[in-house]
């Protein structure tokens, strides 16, 4: 069917600017972020627009107001959403927030599970790499659990899939590089659900904490699944989710 195809709104604009800033680290917590006046003056928009950036950037709990200092970053109780660090590097080159960080637990050629044999596409008996890892903030507090999943004929061609060594520009990207092809995020599905043993294990609460859990499938120009994602957030930390499809290449 036919669409309209529509440029967002310059408070939507202004805040993705700032966003980007933010989870690139340009920005740290507690930093000033730029007052409604000095947005409308630098960006030649309405006061009201301006403060929409603002009000725009709390909900999403990515700044907060401080009494007597003005507005300010508020990193520490703000979490990528997994789907999303893929467009966070595309845009800042950077996966995690300053002070985030990933610790692989797992890289192993396993056989695939039903559902995971669904969402890639391939046989329910094909071998396919399993990547764990958990996420910290910069309290060294785990704040995620995640699981990707990718079909085991990358193995020879992407084999930085199979150590545990972080891979810095992000599975995403690395998989665009080694297969020469262009990627982007299909879709996600989010739910609020208790904790299985074993998110409960890495994310140091008790199972059947309440959690936030996602799943991601990332494709190719074609159409074709490359990477399917599973991660598990803790509540209280605010998860930003880009309705846009990420642009060509990478995380």
């Amino acid at each position: 069917m036919p669409s309209i195809e529509r440029t967002d709104p310059p408070y939507l604009q202004i805040a993705g600017y700032i966003r980007n800033q933010i989870l690139s680290g340009e920005l740290k917590d507690g930093d000033p972020v730029p007052s409604a006046r000095n947005i409308a003056s630098e960006w030649n928009v309405a006061m009201a627009t301006a403060a929409k950036v603002l009000t725009t950037l709390r909900s999403e709990g990515h700044v907060k107001a401080v009494p007597g200092i003005g507005t300010v970053v508020n990193s520490k109780d703000s979490h990528p959403y997994a789907g999303d660090r893929s467009m966070s590097v595309v845009k800042t080159g950077r996966i995690y927030p300053e002070g985030h960080y990933a610790r692989i637990l797992k890289a192993e050629l396993v056989t695939a599970p039903d559902r995971v044999a669904d969402a890639l596409g391939v046989e329910a008996s094909a071998p396919v790499i399993r990547r764990v890892r958990t996420t910290y903030n910069d309290q060294d507090v785990p704040v995620a659990t995640s699981v990707s999943w990718f079909s085991g004929e990358l193995a020879s061609r992407a084999p930085l899939l199979l150590e545990t060594e972080r891979i810095p520009k992000g599975t995403f990207a690395y998989v665009a590089e080694q297969t020469g092809r262009t990627l982007e995020r299909e879709h996600s599905q989010l739910a609020a659900t208790a904790a299985d043993a074993a998110a409960a294990e890495q994310l140091g609460v008790a199972e059947g904490s309440p959690v936030l859990v996602s799943r991601d499938k990332f494709v190719d120009a074609g159409g074709d699944v490359i990477e399917y994602g599973e991660s598990t957030s803790l509540p209280d930390q605010w998860v930003f989710v880009e309705s846009a499809r990420a642009a060509k290449g990478d995380t």
